[in-house]
């Protein structure tokens, strides 16, 4: 058993998906959007266009999301995803790509060297979705328990 994330929008959960599917290489394998639902009573209130269900499988890992209508919509808090690149190269690309130029909140980290990782971040993204990118490098081996 494999846990799922399931990720929650403000109304641009294609965007922010495709987008994550780009850069971390992920694969979208189905996309249902308000308007595909046949029965209008069903439909979510905000438009057509919200998608009710996405998702994308990203190396063994199965990410799903769907717009939630503003009403409904709170800020994601209390988890983030943790991404391991591979390499330093692979950690700066995938951390300029997802963090931009986004503000960092006081409990986040710019990207930087620590007891256990040669490069580590904490941030959240433009979307809202909070992350931690951590190369272990050289650093890990840890120590035996």
């Amino acid at each position: 058993m494999e846990p799922t994330i399931y990720l929650f929008f403000k109304g641009n959960c294609f965007e922010a998906m495709t987008h994550y599917a780009e850069v971390l290489g992920g694969q979208i394998n189905g996309v249902f959007r308000n308007r595909d639902i046949p029965d209008m009573e069903s439909r979510m209130p905000g438009g057509d266009d919200l998608v009710m269900n996405m998702a994308m499988t990203l190396g063994r890992a199965t990410v799903m999301a769907s717009d939630s209508p503003e009403m409904y919509y709170e800020k994601p808090q209390g988890f983030r995803i943790s991404i391991s690149p591979t390499s330093r190269a692979e950690f700066d690309r995938i951390h300029a790509a997802l963090a931009g130029s986004t503000e960092l909140a006081p409990d986040e980290m710019a990207p930087a060297e620590t007891f256990w990782a040669e490069r580590f971040a904490m941030f959240t993204d433009t979307y809202g979705t909070p992350w931690m990118l951590n190369f272990e490098g050289n650093k890990g081996q840890g120590t035996p328990a």
